[in-house]
């Protein structure tokens, strides 16, 4: 009975708590978090309006800060757009102008950016180049949205953008007209920004060995995303998120294009523990497969090609389900990218687990090109005749390819191609010669000339029309993509450029005659002679370059001759490089280059034989027993390499900076010796007033510096990191990367630094060399390696404060009861020694 009169005082708060929970619900379903989803048609009138699938579209004004923006609205409208919302209203900047938008700081986003470049008033889309970005990061540079129309033949154009978790809770999206043109403006038609799941996590990176890249924390740019073998999916047939997915048709290459093929209807598609918003089912219901003919099958590959853009990196992933066979060895093929093989042997049954069971792969290609302008990236599929599969045969459900960057996702605007420029060139000439075309039509065609043309029949059948009805009706293509260039079948071949030391064909050689005047030149019958005609038995490695075969010159002194692969990426500008290098460098801790071979076919390098392989041989997978190395060994190894590094970067007539660190090229000679080798990657900096050198990303994962990765920009820090990796390597004896390992455990970087900052390195090292460390030389070794793993790289010691750090390690672990007087002087003495090691070869 006490307690009814506390009840009775509660009652009223608790109601007023579940009304207020009740109106949050209510609110909270009735609309979207703005946070979390945004439908922006930019320029429209309070209320918005509705797209032709029925999507809600908001005023963007809200969001968008300065007063000098314009709405206008296009006077024209091209028969191939597919609903007026939101491509007939635009906001165009004359100035820099900004949208915010409150975003969760650790979550990833799609944004959209939709544009039509139509006459806006008196705003000529002709002039229109401007600059995109997103909290700093590049999405568009000197875009123009008229141009890219123009030379992809359509009407509009969609950018697609998978923002990754920006720590912080705004977006600020900039619009900035180009400084470079006369009455530049920006303009935008629609912004999506909605929250997505994580998609991404790591790939394998096509070219090399047991290699991944991790794809969380970076941005990615859709650039193709198709429904192989099926129809268009709208965005709101999409599986939640809003994706259109087109036909494959324009992308296919050759005559030769397989067969499409349906699941029956009695076949369903189970996602099991695979999320479904990877994919919807009509994707994995469809595919496109070689055919039934085995004979006509295994000459020919099932090929599909793709413009993107040069000097960039892209996560091509392949999505398949197999509805029709059923057991494992029934259906297996390679896959290729970029005439690389990505695998010998896929099975979509023994992958996916069953019959109607979708799954996907994963693979970053990484494409090399002329500045400003296109490449192609070649997807292949051909089958496995070495499994001998039941059936000859290969299948793909879909594919999706996106750009990915973490600072810049920037690219040229697209080139018209020749034939178009032909057919627009006889379009005017025509329109000019017809005076029953009025200055308004004129107009129009100037502004939407070849809007959504497919190819020379369909111009033709527009301009017959154009001409007989008097009026410019620009066609579309049907299903179109508004993100996706279209090439249909005119499919370019590009030249390849050589990649072997193969004749030009009028017998000159590729070296140019003052690098062949650098060193000593061999002809093809001595590197026979010396390597006893190239026997396997020689053969003491292999690199991405070719065979190294131990040989013998001159009556007995032993060599290392490289010989080259004709089928090596690395060809004739390393074999250049490295002859270029190391003839002009000598150093007690370099390999010296004793010559060169070039004669017909063969390149070949001529090195000082190192007796006693490579470092990485003495830590672990070595092809034969060899003797435990000591931690003083093993200090004093990375003391020489150091030194060897610090005089590239410090004591050559310019910088030198390696590009390719790592444990197998760090050689020993007889009296282990470290010697640095492998120079043909290597990168002069003869003007390093900005303190890095633009180039493309080489080098070997596991090893590369992420900031170089994300930036193209290489400094000498670059090298430190590299060098922090081996570190680790040699301490814990095991493999930069090695994915049969538990995921967290596959980088070693990764890894050991966890392990360094839980306190538990110790765990982590050689077993063999447990007990026998100083501890006070192992920390101070681990904490040279964690530094030189520094995200950024200013937060990096130079080479010659890691030598310094090494030489202290390697001071603690001989004097482990040294005084701190004694330490102090040894400091003292380093320092000057290395202030001066520039100046110091052999």
């Amino acid at each position: 009975m006490n307690n009814i009169p506390r009840t009775n005082k509660l009652f009223p708060f608790l109601c007023l708590v579940c009304i207020t929970v009740l109106l949050n619900a209510i609110h909270g379903s009735s609309q979207p978090n703005k946070a979390e989803s945004l439908i922006l048609g930019c320029g429209l009138e309070e209320g918005g309006g509705k797209d032709a699938d029925g999507r809600q579209w908001e005023p963007d004004n809200k969001y968008v800060s300065g007063d000098k923006s314009v709405i206008s609205k296009a006077s024209f409208q091209d028969p191939s757009l597919l609903s007026v919302v939101p491509y007939m209203t635009a906001r165009i900047f004359p100035s820099e102008a900004t949208y915010k938008f409150s975003v969760q700081p650790d979550k990833r986003y799609w944004l959209r950016l939709h544009f039509y470049p139509a006459l806006y008033s008196n705003f000529d889309p002709s002039n229109s180049y401007f600059s995109v970005t997103a909290n700093g990061v590049v999405l568009l540079t000197n875009f123009s949205a008229s141009i890219t129309c123009q030379a992809l033949s359509q009407a509009y154009i969609d950018r697609e953008y998978s923002l990754a978790p920006l720590n912080s809770d705004s977006l600020t999206l900039t619009f900035k007209p180009s400084e470079n043109h006369d009455g530049a403006f920006a303009f935008v038609n629609g912004i999506q920004l909605i929250q997505m799941p994580d998609l991404f996590d790591t790939a394998a990176m096509v070219g090399f060995v047991e290699q991944s890249v991790d794809l969380k924390a970076m941005h990615s740019q859709t650039m193709f995303r198709l429904n192989v073998g099926g129809q268009f999916i709208s965005a709101t047939q999409d599986s939640g998120l809003s994706r259109m997915w087109y036909d494959d048709t324009p992308y296919l290459f050759g005559a030769a294009t397989g067969v499409t093929i349906q699941a029956a209807k009695d076949v369903m598609i189970n996602y099991q523990s695979m999320p479904q918003y990877v994919a919807p089912p009509s994707v994995y219901s469809t595919s496109r497969s070689m055919g039934e003919d085995k004979d006509v099958n295994l000459h020919y590959n099932l090929t599909w090609v793709f413009s993107v853009d040069p000097n960039s990196m892209y996560l091509v992933r392949l999505h398949f389900c197999d509805y029709y066979y059923s057991k494992v060895n029934e259906l297996v093929f390679q896959i290729f990218l970029n005439n690389q093989t990505v695998t010998n042997v896929f099975d979509v049954i023994a992958v996916s687990g069953g019959k109607g069971v979708p799954t996907y792969k994963d693979f970053v290609v990484y494409t090399q090109g002329n500045k400003g302008f296109s490449n192609n990236l070649w997807l292949a599929l051909h089958p496995s005749v070495e499994q001998k599969p039941s059936y000859y045969d290969a299948l793909l459900n879909g594919v999706e390819i996106f750009k990915v960057n973490d600072t810049d996702l920037s690219g040229p605007n697209p080139l018209p191609s020749a034939m178009l420029e032909e057919h627009e060139e006889k379009e005017r000439s025509f329109a000019e010669d017809d005076d029953s075309i009025s200055a308004t039509i004129k107009k129009h065609i100037v502004i939407g000339g070849a809007a959504g043309g497919a190819g020379f029949a369909v111009v033709a059948a527009i301009l017959i029309f154009a001409h007989k009805n008097k009026k410019k009706a620009p066609a579309s293509y049907s299903n179109t993509s508004s993100w996706l260039p279209v090439y249909a079948n005119t499919h370019t071949n590009g030249t390849k450029s050589t990649v072997s030391g193969k004749s030009n064909g009028s017998g000159s050689n590729h070296l140019s005659a003052m690098t062949q005047g650098l060193c000593r030149y061999f002809s093809l019958q001595e590197m026979k002679q010396a390597t006893k005609n190239f026997d396997e038995s020689n053969v003491i490695g292999v690199g991405g370059f070719g065979k190294v075969y131990k040989g013998v010159i001159d009556n007995g002194f032993k060599v290392a001759i490289k010989r080259s692969n004709p089928q090596s990426e690395q060809g004739v500008n390393e074999f250049q490089t490295e002859i270029e290098m190391l003839s002009k460098l000598r150093h007690k801790h370099l390999v010296s280059l004793i010559g060169f071979c070039e004669e017909g076919d063969e390149m070949c390098l001529v090195y000082d034989y190192m007796a006693l392989g490579t470092l990485r041989e003495h830590l672990y997978k070595g092809n034969k027993p060899l003797e435990t190395l000591t931690w003083k060994q093993r200090l004093e190894i990375c003391i020489g390499a150091a030194r060897g590094l610090h005089y590239l970067h410090t004591g050559a007539k310019y910088t030198i900076i390696h590009r390719d660190v790592k444990t197998t090229n760090i050689l020993l000679d007889e009296n282990w010796v470290a010697k640095v080798s492998d120079f043909g990657l290597s990168k002069t900096g003869p003007n390093m007033n900005q303190g890095h050198v633009t180039t493309v990303v080489k080098g070997s994962f596991g090893y590369l510096d992420p900031e170089y990765f994300r930036r193209q920009q290489l400094t000498e820090k670059s090298d430190v990191y590299s060098f922090g990796v081996v570190l680790f390597e040699v301490l814990c004896a095991r493999p930069a990367l090695n994915p049969n390992l538990p995921k967290d455990q596959v980088s070693l970087s990764d890894w050991a630094l966890q392990c360094k900052r839980k306190g538990i390195l110790e765990n982590i090292i050689d077993p063999c060399l447990k007990g026998k460390i100083n501890p006070e030389s192992l920390n101070k070794f681990a904490d040279t390696a964690e530094k030189c793993l520094s995200d950024c790289g200013l937060d990096r010691p130079s080479m010659n404060d890691l030598l310094w750090n090494l030489e202290f390690a390697l001071n603690l672990q001989e004097n482990p009861d040294a005084s701190h007087d004694e330490i102090h002087q040894f400091e003292e003495v380093n320092l000057n020694d290395n202030n001066d090691m520039a100046a110091h070869s052999t």
